[in-house]
């Protein structure tokens, strides 16, 4: 049997009255708003967020705080955010291959996409191709001929299995018929040491790992991933600059909230977010980092995340990928 009616006003105006209060503790409170990093600290990720925090706890009037919660490609710093409370003070720093890769490549998630609520893509950074002095190729398209005049012969280093590294790697394979043969490594920085030695030939990294060895004439960068050239590399062609704009694919960060979070509460967060990505202190902070500022929000943000969803999928489809 249903309720009485006066029952079920009740029951409704106290589920209002306590949703009007959970908005005002957070307008009001003084307690913590914690960041969820799934990567380690002092990697980009974390630079950026640290960078965002010290902003937004000045807009919000509440202490901002980083929380390293590493592993499993961001899906434990997911899960942390959505075992917690739907109130604002936890929030995940999402990246693209988090958001947009995961849900394809680890069958057994327990969180879905519908599970957060986009409210910033703050920054996009670009990867760029790396070649170590020996490789024979001071152009992409050099690099091109060289792998194809050794077809069968050459491995492509990634940063990590199911990230956007290895699967750029996939698709230039594919695109110029080169049988590269895969070597992941487990993050950036092991990458990086075995491009600078040589025992790795070439592959995409980040492009704040690829800045100084490129000046340095220690790594030869030949394209770059981004929409468009980065101010720190801008000597470096994008691949749509060389009539490849479908492999263009920047990496980007951002903030979200688990879905059941107050709308109120949502809008104060992207406000302040929003706020700290206009900054102009902040996005020279983030431009010296190579981070381009974004500030999609809302619905757009959402839907980029949706299209490239879909883009990822197919290509981990083909490749077979599973994080599993």
């Amino acid at each position: 049997m249903g309720l009485p009616q006066a029952l079920r006003v009740g029951a409704v105006s106290l589920c209002l009255s306590i949703t009007a209060l959970g908005v005002q503790a957070f307008a009001q409170g003084s307690g913590p708003i914690r960041l969820a990093v799934g990567a380690p600290a002092g990697g980009s990720i974390d630079t950026y967020a640290r960078i965002i925090a010290e902003h937004m706890s000045g807009t919000l009037g509440r202490p901002v705080i980083i929380e390293i919660k590493s592993g499993a490609n961001g899906n434990i710093a997911a899960q942390w955010v959505l075992d917690g409370p739907a109130d604002g003070s936890q929030m995940w720093v999402g990246a693209q291959s988090m958001l947009e890769i995961n849900p394809s490549t680890y069958k057994n998630l327990r969180w879905k996409r519908s599970d957060f609520i986009p409210v910033i893509k703050g920054i996009e950074t670009p990867l760029v191709l790396v070649a170590h002095p020996s490789v024979p190729a001071k152009t992409f398209d050099e690099w091109v001929a060289y792998a194809k005049a050794n077809r069968g012969k050459l491995t492509y280093a990634n940063y990590g299995p199911g990230t956007i590294s290895h699967f750029l790697g996939y698709q230039l394979n594919e695109r110029f018929d080169l049988a590269l043969t895969q070597v992941p490594y487990r993050g950036n920085a092991p990458q990086m040491v075995d491009l600078l030695a040589g025992h790795a030939l070439f592959g995409f990294t980040q492009l704040q790992s690829a800045v100084e060895p490129t000046r340095s004439g220690l790594l030869r960068s030949l394209v770059s991933s981004g929409a468009k050239r980065s101010p720190l590399l801008p000597d470096v062609p994008t691949l749509a600059d060389l009539g490849h704009a479908d492999l263009t694919a920047p990496a980007w960060f951002g903030l979200l909230v688990r879905t059941g979070t107050p709308d109120d509460v949502v809008k104060r967060l992207e406000a302040a977010a929003i706020a700290a990505h206009a900054d102009p202190a902040v996005k020279a902070r983030l431009a010296a980092q190579g981070f381009d500022v974004s500030g999609e929000t809302g619905t757009a943000f959402r839907d980029s995340i949706e299209t490239q969803f879909e883009r990822w999928a197919k290509i981990v489809k083909a490749t077979g990928f599973s994080a599993d």
